[in-house]
């Protein structure tokens, strides 16, 4: 029985990349020169600390910029609070991993609404598809991509 998971996960090589290359476009702009500006990756999160908010703004669009040639799609960021104070403002961007429980349930759901004829289940931090045939996989896998669920999917595991 042909089946199928739909995941949602960051590269963390490729976001480690993308962090780099915004780390070495800042040291080349002339509006941050002289300038405490740096983006850092830890754990789970990017972390940009500018001197001011109009900076960190600036520092954002580079950052999503990276981000999009490497692949890596905005909605797998989730910008925090600005933490700002006379000396600097900091702008922490957790990176999403997994699907959660309230998504899951939400693309289940779209999936038994649409009638497919197949069965998904929710295993973790991801979703199983099992059907009879491939082409009822592909189905669910277009209609997938064609809906917006706030978090970016990838298909992976693909048995025959």
């Amino acid at each position: 029985m042909p089946t199928f998971d739909i995941e949602s996960k960051v590269d963390t090589h490729e976001l480690a990349n993308a962090v780099d290359q915004a780390n070495r476009e800042l040291t080349t702009r002339f509006d941050f020169k002289g300038v405490d500006a740096k983006f850092e990756l830890a754990e789970e999160a990017i972390t940009l600390t500018a001197p001011d908010e109009f900076q960190t703004s600036q520092m954002q669009d580079i950052l999503s910029s990276k981000l999009a040639k490497r692949g890596i799609s905005a909605q797998a960021l989730d910008p925090q609070p600005l933490d700002k104070n006379l000396a600097q403002a900091k702008l922490v961007i957790k990176i999403k991993q997994g699907i959660e429980q309230a998504s899951a349930k939400k693309i289940v759901k779209f999936i038994k609404d649409n009638k497919f004829k197949v069965q998904a289940s929710i295993q973790g931090e991801q979703i199983r598809v099992n059907g009879k045939k491939r082409d009822d996989l592909q189905a669910v896998m277009a209609a997938l991509k064609e809906d917006d669920f706030d978090i970016p999917l990838q298909f992976g595991n693909f048995r025959d």
